[in-house]
């Protein structure tokens, strides 16, 4: 396949428009949220839960993955993705009183989405939606709502509301703590998805767009945008990408990786980095076509550029912003429409 570069790049789809928007939803749902974080923040410290639990399908859960780390990490809580199906197919009953119960989604319609959520409500769990649609059902479901501000999102593949449940989850945690250099990285990020939105990813087009396998590689707190890019290189661009971390990579699915199986590595400026870095030189060494975005390094890699001087909890968000343009051209260079892809809907409601 020899994809046409210059057509790809310059190709406007509403994804492509969506994406962009993202740098003002942001700013906006800093500004609109923050009362409600401080007050939740404020809550959550004066009767601080035992574990979390998180909820969510698709780009919604690649985000609950972004918060569960946040969580763990930052704040030290033992964080549990629970499978929706556990109370609507099996109608299990976790037990989950007293613990802090995040659901993550863009319509807050899906049956089973729902059904966990009042599983959580009625068993005590404090419930709180991130979720871009105010009038549905999850946010009367919920006892508090963080809305995400995106605005009407026409393209089948989330952009801007998958940025906007990032920044959310963010906001929450740096209300929750009360880390003053986190709450000033927040006030930037606007700025961040700014730039990283004309950040030029080109250079990768013709390795990605002639892939049909691929390994997206994140660790840590970008471990969610690895899931998220795969998932967009196989909704948009019919790309069997496979979200991978970068230690579990090397426990045996590297064996795939060669010529025509490169791998994509996001990474951040964080103690996950040295591992990356030694990641990349392995695969360097093998031969192994690998493009690089973010702090990692790589001599014989296709290097994209980062923006530079971000916390590395923002890194992550800036560095999905910069591929959204990216995927797009892929899309486009692999002759499919990324606004309308095979089979997918908009709202994916599920039971």
């Amino acid at each position: 396949m020899t994809p046409d570069t210059n057509s790809a790049v310059s190709t406007v789809t509403a994804m492509l428009r969506e994406a962009q928007e993202a740098p003002q939803v942001v700013a906006s749902l800093l500004d609109a949220n923050a009362p409600l974080c401080r007050d939740l923040g404020e809550r959550l410290r004066a009767s601080p839960p035992p574990f979390a639990v998180t909820c969510a399908r698709g780009s919604s859960d690649n985000a609950a993955t972004f918060v569960k780390y946040l969580l763990e990490i930052h704040s030290g809580l033992v964080t549990a993705s629970v499978g929706p199906s556990v109370t609507s197919v099996y109608e299990a009953r976790p037990r989950m009183r007293d613990a802090l119960f995040l659901a993550v989604s863009q319509s807050g319609r899906s049956p089973d989405i729902l059904n966990l959520a009042q599983a959580g409500r009625d068993d005590g769990a404090l419930t709180v939606a991130l979720v871009n649609d105010t009038s549905s059902p999850l946010a009367s479901t919920c006892e508090v709502v963080l809305p995400l501000h995106a605005g009407p999102e026409k393209s089948v593949a989330a952009t801007k509301s998958f940025i906007a449940a990032l920044a959310a989850g963010l906001q929450l945690v740096a209300h929750w703590s009360q880390d003053q250099d986190l709450l000033n990285a927040l006030d930037t990020l606007p700025d961040v998805l700014a730039k990283a939105s004309a950040v030029d990813w080109s250079p990768a087009l013709p390795l990605l767009s002639d892939a049909d396998n691929l390994f997206v590689v994140g660790r840590g707190v970008g471990f969610a945008v690895a899931q998220e890019a795969a998932l967009k290189l196989k909704e948009t661009s019919g790309v069997h990408a496979e979200a991978m971390s970068a230690a579990e990579l090397m426990h045996g699915p590297w064996t795939l990786a060669g010529d025509h199986f490169p791998i994509l590595v996001l990474s951040q400026q964080d103690e996950t980095l040295s591992g990356v870095n030694d990641l990349v030189t392995k695969l360097n060494e093998q031969g192994v076509p690998v493009v690089v975005a973010g702090a990692a390094e790589g001599p014989s890699a296709v290097m994209l550029p980062p923006v530079e001087d971000v916390h590395p909890y923002l890194a992550p968000i800036a560095l999905i912003q910069s591929f959204y343009p990216l995927v797009n051209a892929v899309a486009l260079a692999r002759g499919r429409d990324p606004d309308s892809p095979p089979r997918l809907r908009k709202v994916t409601e599920t039971v």
